[in-house]
């Protein structure tokens, strides 16, 4: 893993006030940028938007790193949604996952003396005073004791503290990126914060990571480090480093289809396994979490966001990747009320609209599972769905509706299975799209 060579930050605004400011100038400046774009524009009527997006990723992406914390996670991930922003701003915070701008040391040892009692060079053998790794709620440093190399994770200091107050200064910039009503966002906005909330408690990370791990350890290709807990604390984790490039350096080398698709079959694996069996799942799968080591196995480093999956929501999501669901109509306006696509406040003509809708959807999303293995390089399934995502976020009736569409649990595993997608298609894997036994019988071998 190469070192990150950004310009260290020596402090962080914690206090609402300093957050609050630095949110109310970035909204200057995005101002400003739309007043420029169009007094171009009058001169060249034919000028595009890709300037205005690039200056706008520009400035929302430096003023969300200095702040780190929950408003740097959501922009994290919206990039991960291809369909969800302009290619600038996609771009932008997909740096949010590997290289926001990291702490200074003075501020790292001051975390470790709040914890520890005591610097991080008495804890451990070695330790590095740069960060080899900085995102969006914490920094990675390695150190290593009795012989072991390890990964220190560090959070930003205020960022447990911030969350609910950083959602609702991000609110505006959300609305507007990913063109939602307000409805929907505030239906969502509880969840993403009880999320966030949990990421900044690194116990609790600790635990689940020793749970999943030990639950997942007979996936073959699969490996995890091991968790330190006499030297882990409520902010800091440490752990064994793993060694090994992330999917898009691996790539890079060229490797084998075979070895793309051996990958691509222990990460569907792992996910199988999570959420069908353990109904609780790794609900963060972006780039960064994934090392592919030098022995061919997958690492997973980071289960900060896991999203339990209620019983009742589980049985009613997956009964609608059932291929014979789409023509017992019954049966799918019982889940789609429980699911709440459809409600008893709907007109009738709404109901008809957004069933169909969610119909076209489902029947999209579910198709690697209505067959014994699916070929994730097919690109042309990928704009499928980016068009019929395209489709909805700019259709009129989901703007004017009077309620939010789909349970809250669906934000995170919807987030799951698209951000496992589209991983897979990054190594243009085929893979056997497993499933448990009671939809087994509704798959089609190709």
């Amino acid at each position: 893993m190469k070192e990150n060579n950004m310009k260290e930050q020596q402090s962080i605004p914690v206090s609402k006030v300093q957050r609050a400011a630095k949110f109310i100038s970035t909204g200057a400046k995005v101002g400003g940028n739309y007043v420029k774009h169009y007094a171009k524009k009058v001169v060249n009527p034919s000028m595009t938007k890709e300037e205005l997006h690039n200056n706008n990723a520009e400035d929302i992406y430096n003023s969300l790193s200095q702040l780190k914390g929950s408003a740097l996670k959501v922009a994290q991930m919206m990039s991960m949604d291809k369909n969800i922003l302009p290619r600038a701003y996609q771009d932008k915070f997909t740096m949010a996952q590997y290289s926001a701008p990291p702490l200074s040391y003075p501020l790292v040892v001051k975390t470790f003396q709040k914890y520890f009692g005591k610097s991080p060079e008495l804890l451990y053998d070695t330790f590095t005073k740069s960060a080899v790794n900085a995102a969006s709620i914490g920094q990675v440093h390695q150190a290593t004791k009795d012989g072991k190399k390890l990964a220190v994770k560090i959070q930003y200091p205020g960022v447990a503290d911030s969350v609910s107050s950083d959602l609702k200064l991000v609110r505006p910039f959300a609305l507007r990126l990913l063109n939602m009503n307000e409805r929907e966002l505030d239906h969502y906005m509880e969840e993403v914060e009880g999320k966030l909330l949990e990421e900044t408690d690194y116990i609790l990370e600790v635990q689940r990571s020793k749970e999943i791990s030990e639950a997942c350890s007979h996936i073959a290709h699969l490996n995890f480090p091991s968790y330190y807990q006499d030297m882990s604390d409520a902010r800091i984790i440490t752990m064994d480093w793993l060694d090994g490039m992330h999917i898009k350096e691996w790539l890079e080398t060229n490797p084998s289809q075979e070895d793309k698709n051996r990958i691509g079959q222990a990460m569907w694996d792992f996910y199988h396994h999570q959420v069908h069996n353990l109904k609780q799942v790794h609900a963060d799968p972006h780039p960064g979490n994934f090392i592919i080591q030098n022995d061919g196995k997958l690492g997973i480093i980071d289960f900060g966001c896991v999203k339990v999956i209620p019983e009742d929501f589980y049985h009613g999501y997956f009964s609608l990747i059932k291929k014979d669901l789409l023509i017992n109509e019954d049966e799918l306006n019982e889940i789609f009320y429980n699911l709440e696509f459809i409600s008893d406040k709907d007109t009738d003509v709404e109901k008809v609209y957004f069933k169909n809708i969610f119909k076209e959807m489902i029947s999209l999303l579910g198709k690697p599972f209505h067959v014994d293995s699916f070929d994730f390089s097919n690109d042309d399934y990928f704009e499928q769905i980016f068009k019929l995502g395209d489709r909805i976020s700019n259709d009129k009736m989901f703007k004017k509706s009077r309620q939010a569409r789909g349970s809250r649990h669906g934000l995170y595993i919807n987030r799951t299975y698209f951000g496992i997608y589209n991983l897979l298609n990054q190594l243009q894997a085929n893979v056997k799209t497993t499933k448990p036994e009671w939809l087994e019988s509704n798959a089609q071998a190709v």
